[in-house]
């Protein structure tokens, strides 16, 4: 058997364990630079405020409708979800961190346990160690988790936050309720394609055959056909070393000089290269995005990348930077306003098992510079040391006003008692 512990609105929630005056309010969070709604309460979703929503247009219903609206905050978010993961652990040696909010755990072994007994303990404990409520489904298969855990969400009432697939019956009745779009990893487009073949519900996509299955569509259909169907298919994931590594940004407004875009790729590429060394990893290439605000359609577009090769591989933020600097400067146009610029660093081997160069190699004094940076910047603060080209001020610029504090990973926003 396996499980599935997923958050309840996982960002307003966090909000909501240091904020108590937000439970039971509408809660709406929003994307970098204040964009688009990425996060609803389900009191916001009653209210119909979309996913996706761009503030700007929703800023006067939200208003009208007292939607407390707040930026992102990522630091807090990622430390909590951290703690619910850590609490998992206690449950079972097996656990796939499935995104910020959710995470299957492997229960091969547990048979002799009551599973919703098990499940409720699971929820009590995350509950009471972090303030976040949670669901858990429980069932023979990873898609069949899936399923449970949306009845689990959709009936808090009726199954106490938890329900467990444990027979044949429970599992027809479950895949009849669930839509053939709430199924785990059907998109929009096989929607389409498998109502035209009469499909509905989770149980008619299991009615199809094996073979108009993996002749139609991809093995990864298949596998969540089977897993649909009560036999294990889908497995757990090993966590890999990533295969490249980017960072992308909107700007907090336009710019038309290079001096602030050069800065902006500086930044972006001495996070990437500290990325590199984090998961022991050099790069043999790096890719520079820039482009112009594509929403001002009056205003001259511009959107260009440029590949660099290196001819060792590097994890060196001296060597990145460099490099996206130089290239930045080529795809550059002046008289634009561009709004977007990322850095990716790819092709990608471990930084203590690659081919060397005879004739051409890294200065061996970036080794201990890097590793004396990484020291201190872990140590004191992720921008404690950086490149004299980086702003000193900020590692990000960012719009974000509506920010609460960083409860849990600042020591000057920790709420203190009077």
């Amino acid at each position: 058997m396996y499980a599935l512990v997923d958050c309840n609105n996982f960002y307003a929630s966090c909000e909501r364990v240091f904020n108590p005056s937000l439970q039971k309010k509408p809660v709406a969070i929003l994307s970098n630079n204040d964009g688009c709604v990425i996060a609803r309460s389900d009191e916001a979703k009653a209210l119909n405020l979309p996913m996706g929503a761009p503030i700007f247009k929703w800023k006067n219903f939200c208003k009208h409708h007292n939607i407390t609206i707040l930026s992102s905050n990522y630091p807090l978010y990622g430390d909590m979800s951290t703690r619910v993961m850590t609490i998992l652990e206690q449950f079972t040696p097996t656990v796939e961190v499935y995104s910020i909010d959710e995470a299957f755990i492997d229960l091969t072994g547990f048979d002799q346990y009551n599973f919703n007994e098990y499940g409720k303990s699971i929820r009590q404990r995350i509950l009471k160690w972090t303030g976040i409520p949670t669901c858990v489904g429980i069932a023979p298969t990873k898609a069949l988790c899936k399923v449970a855990n949306k009845i689990a969400r959709k009936f808090p009432k009726e199954t106490g936050g938890v329900y467990v697939i444990d027979s044949e019956e429970k599992r027809l009745k479950a895949l009849k309720w669930t839509a053939v779009k709430n199924i785990w990893g059907i998109g929009h487009r096989l929607e389409k394609r498998l109502l035209l073949k009469g499909c509905k519900t989770a149980f008619d996509f299991t009615q199809l055959s094996d073979d108009w299955v993996r002749s139609n569509f991809s093995i990864t259909e298949w596998r969540l056909k089977k897993d649909l169907e009560g036999i294990p298919t889908i497995g757990f994931e090993i966590k890999e070393i990533k295969r490249s590594i980017a960072t992308t940004r909107s700007f907090e407004q336009s710019y038309s000089d290079i001096e602030n875009i050069t800065e902006r790729i500086s930044t972006f590429a001495a996070q990437c290269a500290s990325k590199l060394r984090a998961q022991k990893s050099s790069c043999h290439m790096i890719i520079v995005m820039l482009r112009s605000d594509r929403h001002k359609k009056k205003a001259e577009q511009h959107s260009a990348s440029k590949t660099v090769v290196f001819s060792y591989p590097t994890d060196s933020t001296l060597t990145i930077t460099k490099a996206a600097v130089e290239a930045i400067k080529t795809i550059f146009k002046k008289g634009i306003n561009y709004k977007k610029a990322g850095v990716i660093v790819t092709g990608l081997v471990a930084t203590n098992n690659h081919q060397l160069n005879l004739f051409l190699h890294e200065n061996p004094k970036h080794k201990p510079l890097m590793s004396a940076i990484d020291h201190l910047n872990k140590k004191f603060n992720p921008a404690t040391i950086k490149l004299a080209n980086q702003d000193l001020q900020r590692t990000w610029k960012m719009k974000q006003e509506h920010l609460s504090p960083k409860y849990t990973t600042k020591i000057n926003d920790i709420i203190t008692i009077k």
